[in-house]
């Protein structure tokens, strides 16, 4: 690709597009495409097979522990030759040797940095050899674990490649609970040759000001870059306001701040609070253009003393916000497969199911500008993790200068963002201190140690942006507090997974009261076109090895088949264990959330585990690797609506209270229907009841007693807000496999609609939990419903990618009753 010259003497090569790759041994040699990832070149080039079908896995993973060479060559002209020249890498996966004519010029050790190293003395005219070697991180975490002062453990169940603390990369690719463990390795992101002219843009940060007069003053700092000094006109541009500064640039790094004096800023909002109000900043040198998206907000974490402790809420405007949302893990395990618009796609079902919020969990990565970008524009504010997670890590210096450095670059190059709700120090590390056997001895040891490196990480956020909002760690009770916080009903976040890990009942939900829970989950299936597309027939068993290959967490299958049976009646074939593993999900974090939400404001946030998948595997996500709706996305749209009623029930079973929520900022009076439905699926009238409920409060609507509900019937409601908002459910008293349930007489016709087919589902008799599924893949406008005899529901179904002509999907159901097995 030749040359981009800019204005003035400044040049841009961008250095994306095939590669050289060989293995360092000289085994295999092929093309990569950059950016990306050495796995998804060697599948592209027929070495490998593609990783997440079958148990392929075993197969690929030779992969990682080999060293392999990237290469290319750029040709510059003699007279560009002079000058100052650098190579910009925004990330190098992981650690690497990086030469310029057999030069070196970099060595790369961590994956959350962007590297701009000194090329000028390397070059020549004419032809420049870059070589980048990729050192295999299974062979560098041995050795560095091995230069520790002492033994520094990780988790063996999440991480069967060992030693990935040992690297600042994501602790995902070397396994977990539900990640494929090939320990990934490539160049990621842009990747240039640059000459510069006078001066680079380091970075852009802003801070805002608000007065007393409802004004807000923006900030904005600008880090640049000269190697000589030099004078640098700088175009500062908000909204079409566009000023000039000319910057007279010292050697090394100089700031510069503008302000901009906003007078009636329009405020960002989260989803479901307001609009997403954004301002676009630009800031431009003759070299470079740099965009930020700004939001106008006011944002605190409200952790003032009560009664039970001390509260956990987010304020924004001024207004304490009910965090509904889920966490988010890496678009994918190989990043050569992360395309933007799937990643948006994701996040638009999540703000599609009534989210607000989600957490980048610690082990994966910070995410790519673009990614903030939409969330901006969704509304959806993110709990942004550093990338630590469940294990112990160095706190060497030289790791510890690592660490500043990522952090500094990462809080300056995301602040902005008025998505960013929060900085959490990590993810369980206290928690991982009582999990080894080295900590448990000397606990002494590993407390100071971690404490060095948080202090570090919160050390660096605060100079990067100082009114960013910090939380040491999740869950945590609060500052300088290293005990247990996993249970801890008074104060900070909760992470509860007594249902999960210890297969306790799902009421076991409803005898904790978080103040913020940001972790809880229940496993399920991924669904059958998925399953289909990395299984054959014969392995659709959940005891099959494949099946197995793709269930990561240790007992999950039988702990998916054991709660089931707990429950329901024993599935009749494969498709219904699927189904009916996904109804139980949707049923757990049901019982969750409803509860909680109905202790507000004691209860301030839920962040189920988890939103998505990095490939087809069973898990705690609501949706699938790639983006299908699982049931329980199709539930949390329900329970997680701003306005909503649930069926509580008491702690001794007696009674059942219907509970309000209102998440909006005005009162709200909610018209309530219940109904007794028989298990033909008859409805009668139970009670109806009617009230108000105050703006950002959970009410008691009306209370029912256990009794009035005969063992051969079940409660249907329905209920509509004076705000619009309408919804309905059902409730069982007791088990659903006590329910004698007779056929529901399924019926379904389809028709072609004008963006895909309205899907007609009648029933004769009771229907519960009604999943249509196409026989290709696409999105449904419900599913999940319940129907009573005689009802019926036309729900649309839009395919991802246009059918021929001609062609129309061969449309099936499952209900509750169809899929278990009969005697």
């Amino acid at each position: 690709m030749p040359p981009e010259t800019l204005n003035g003497d400044a040049i841009r090569i961008d250095l994306s597009g095939d590669w050289l790759l060989a293995s360092a041994d000289n085994s295999h040699a092929l093309t990569i495409a950059l950016p990306g990832d050495v796995h998804s070149a060697l599948q592209h080039a027929g070495i490998i097979p593609d990783p997440y079908r079958g148990r392929n896995e075993a197969e690929v993973q030779w992969v990682a522990q080999k060293d392999w060479v990237l290469e290319r060559t750029v040709v510059i002209d003699a007279d560009d030759l002079g000058g100052y020249w650098y190579l910009d890498f925004e990330s190098i996966d992981t650690v690497a040797s990086i030469h310029v004519n057999d030069r070196l010029v970099l060595e790369a050790e961590n994956c959350f940095r962007r590297y701009r190293p000194d090329v000028s003395g390397a070059l020549v005219a004419g032809e420049n050899r870059i070589r980048v070697l990729l050192h295999s991180s299974i062979a560098e975490g041995a050795r560095r674990q091995a230069e520790q002062p002492f033994r520094v453990p990780y988790h063996e169940g999440n991480s069967p490649i060992a030693n990935g603390n040992m690297l600042r990369k994501p602790q995902c690719h070397f396994g977990w609970d539900w990640n494929i463990a090939i320990a990934p390795l490539g160049i990621y992101g842009t990747l240039a040759l640059c000459r510069l002219e006078t001066a680079r843009i380091e970075h852009v940060t802003t801070r805002q000001v608000w007065l007393d007069d409802g004004s807000v003053d923006l900030q904005v700092t600008v880090t640049l870059f000269a190697r000589d000094p030099g004078i640098v006109p700088i175009h500062f541009e908000l909204d079409g306001q566009r000023e000039r500064l000319d910057l007279a640039a010292a050697a090394g790094e100089t700031h510069i701040t503008h302000v901009f004096s906003v007078a009636e800023p329009k405020r960002w909002w989260p989803a479901g609070s307001g609009e997403q109000a954004l301002s676009m900043l630009t800031v431009e040198t003759p070299e470079e253009v740099v965009t930020r998206q700004i939001g106008f907000r006011t944002i605190e974490l409200v952790t003032d003393r009560d009664e039970a402790g001390s509260r956990f809420a987010f304020r924004v405007n001024g207004r304490d916000i009910f965090c509904r949302g889920a966490n988010w893990i890496p678009a994918d395990a190989l990043m050569a497969r992360v395309a933007p618009e799937g990643v948006e796609d994701l996040l638009q079902s999540a703000v599609d199911a009534n989210m607000n919020m989600i957490r980048v969990w610690g082990g994966g990565f910070y995410e790519p500008d673009w990614f903030y970008d939409h969330c901006d524009r969704l509304g959806l504010m993110v709990w942004q993790d550093f990338m630590f997670a469940c294990n112990l890590y160095p706190s060497t210096p030289d790791f510890l200068e690592h660490v500043a450095a990522e952090v500094g670059y990462q809080v300056k190059r995301l602040a902005s963002h008025p998505s960013i709700a929060l900085w959490c120090g990590d993810n369980e590390l206290v928690g991982a201190l009582a999990w080894f056997e080295e900590s448990r001895k000397d606990r002494d040891r590993y407390l100071v140690s971690y404490d060095r490196l948080n202090r570090t990480i919160e050390t660096a956020m605060k100079a990067a942006c100082p009114e960013a909002i910090w939380w040491p760690s999740s869950p945590s009770v609060g500052y300088l507090d290293f005990g247990d916080a996993w249970h801890a009903d008074g104060s900070g976040d909760m992470h509860y997974w007594s249902v999960w890990h210890e297969n306790r009942s799902f009421d076991t939900y409803r005898t904790v009261r978080p103040r913020f829970c940001s972790e809880f989950g229940f496993q399920s299936y991924t669904s059958m076109p998925v399953i289909r597309r990395f299984a054959e027939a014969r392995d659709l068993n959940i005891a099959s090895p494949v099946m197995e290959a793709h269930q990561k967490n240790a007992g999950g299958n039988e702990r998916i088949a054991g709660t089931m049976f707990r429950y329901f009646r024993f599935p009749k074939d494969f498709p219904s264990f699927v189904y009916l593993s996904q109804i139980q999900q949707g049923l757990a974090i049901r019982t969750a959330v409803d509860y909680w939400r109905s202790l507000k404001p004691h209860c301030m946030g839920t962040l189920y585990w988890q939103l998505n998948d990095t490939w087809p595997v069973a898990s705690w996500s609501s949706l699938d690797y790639g983006g299908h709706w699982k049931a329980l996305h199709y539930m949390a749209r329900r329970f997680f609506q701003p306005v909503t009623v649930a069926a509580i029930p008491a702690a001794d079973g007696k009674t059942i209270a219907f509970s309000t929520v209102n998440d909006t900022a005005e009162p709200v009076r909610v018209e309530l229907e219940t109904f007794l439905v028989s298990l033909e699926g008859k409805r009668r009238p139970l009670v109806a009841a009617a009230g108000a409920c105050s703006p950002d409060r959970a009410e008691t609507l009306v209370t029912i007693t256990a009794t009035d509900i005969p063992a051969d019937a079940l409660i249907f409601w329905s209920f509509e807000a004076s705000n619009g908002m309408r919804g309905e459910g059902h409730y069982v008293h007791g088990t659903y496999k006590a329910l004698d349930l007779e056929p529901a007489g399924l019926a379904i016709e389809a028709a072609t609609a004008v963006d895909g087919y309205d899907v007609t589902v009648t029933a004769a008799g009771l229907a519960l939990y009604v999943m249509v599924e196409a026989d290709g893949e696409g999105r449904y406008s419900d599913n999940a419903f319940d129907l009573a005899a005689g009802e019926a529901k036309t729900i649309r179904f839009t395919p991802k990618l246009p059918l021929e002509p001609g062609v129309t999907p061969r449309f099936s159901a499952y209900d509750l009753e169809s899929c278990q097995g009969r005697g």
